[in-house]
């Protein structure tokens, strides 16, 4: 038996929010939706779920049209069989587990054996299956959100959407919780969209990623292309990666707003003009008190803002000035001891353009800030 066609096309504007969003998920697919805070992650969801409504655009699953403003389709929240988990697990404080999980299959005309069966089913899936008789009280943080999993699963919805999940838990349950998903997503191969600023989630549960900024979606792709060579800021320092924004001017040279020359290499031709960014591992910047000679080398005049310990080595993080963000340079101890590597100093950040990738700006993304 073919599987049923569960893609998702959102092709989507909200004035009042800043919204232009075009995103296409495969069916039983599984996206991450990255981005900073306020930049439409949740806007994005609240659309698919039908909670928000967009002054303009469709939104579809498969053959079905959840929302059309040319045609005046807006189907409501209960029929688009889209279930949303949310941070807080919202779970009815008087049923118990297994009655919460129940009432799901229960609103979409289920009877109650067939509901208790498909209850019970759902909580063993998510490893919650001793927890059946528990009200809601009775409950930890993991556990709930455990429980809250059961019940949007066994509303056995088209696509599930889920906005950080693991954000109110503890560093114990939020592991538990992510193995869990996991092992659900994988048997049931349920499209799904994850808000989350965690890039393990990304390369946990995901197969895809989104890159949401100020009301557009500015990267999409895999996971290892976009946490592997990041084209937007965000990307980038979710990575920890350097990123440094400009244009094409020369070969295998980008060109900052502010006239910043960063010599690196481009992966693909790009023409003169054309959007990219510099790309340069923590690892690859070398910390010189005094310019330095030689052969040649990017080298930049900043200003230490703070120095702290990443473990074996010491990350020195400059102050963003002159048109360039805030960037890292990771050096041994000894390094940073026999330097003097302190905050205030005025030093020099070097890297060879061997180390410096120039890859295309992804479209739309944000500019400098």
């Amino acid at each position: 038996m073919t599987p049923a066609d569960t893609s998702v096309v959102l092709d989507v504007r909200h004035r009042a929010r800043g919204a232009d969003l075009t995103l296409t998920v495969p069916s039983g697919g599984v996206v991450a939706i990255l981005g900073p805070n306020g930049a439409g992650k949740s806007t994005l969801l609240s659309m698919v779920a039908g909670l928000v409504r967009p002054d303009e655009g469709v939104v579809r699953v498969g053959a079905r049209t959840l929302t059309d403003d040319a045609q005046r389709i807006d189907v409501p929240p209960h029929r688009r069989r889209v279930a949303l988990l949310a941070q807080d697990a919202l779970l009815f404080p008087h049923l118990s587990a297994l009655a919460n999980v129940a009432f799901a299959p229960r609103s979409r005309g289920a009877g109650r054996a067939e509901s208790e069966r498909l209850a019970r089913r759902w909580l063993e899936a998510v490893d919650a299956a001793d927890l059946a008789d528990r009200r809601p009280r009775a409950l930890s943080g993991g556990q709930a959100q455990r429980v809250a999993l059961a019940r949007a699963l066994a509303a056995d919805p088209d696509v599930l959407l889920l906005d950080e999940p693991f954000a109110a838990l503890d560093a114990e349950s939020a592991p538990a919780m992510r193995r869990v998903l996991r092992e659900v997503l994988a048997e049931t191969s349920r499209t799904t969209l994850l808000v989350t600023h965690d890039r393990v989630d990304a390369l946990t549960l995901a197969g895809e990623v989104a890159v949401v900024d100020a009301g557009r979606v500015v990267e999409h792709g895999t996971v290892r292309n976009v946490l592997t060579a990041p084209r937007t800021r965000f990307a980038a320092a979710l990575v920890g990666v350097n990123s440094i924004e400009g244009t094409i001017t020369a070969s295998d040279t980008l060109t900052t707003a502010t006239g910043v020359v960063v010599q690196g290499r481009a992966p693909d031709p790009l023409g003169s003009g054309a959007p990219a960014v510099a790309l340069v591992h923590p690892t690859a910047v070398s910390v010189f008190v005094d310019p330095p000679r030689g052969s040649p080398r990017n080298v930049l005049p900043v200003q230490i803002d703070h120095v702290e310990s990443t473990g074996s080595s010491v990350r020195i993080t400059s102050t963003a000035a002159a048109g360039l963000p805030a960037l890292h340079a990771d050096v041994t101890v000894a390094a940073a001891t026999e330097l003097d590597l302190v905050p205030g100093r005025r030093v020099h950040f070097v890297v060879k353009a061997g180390e410096v990738a120039l890859p295309a700006a992804a479209p739309g993304a944000a500019g400098p800030r």
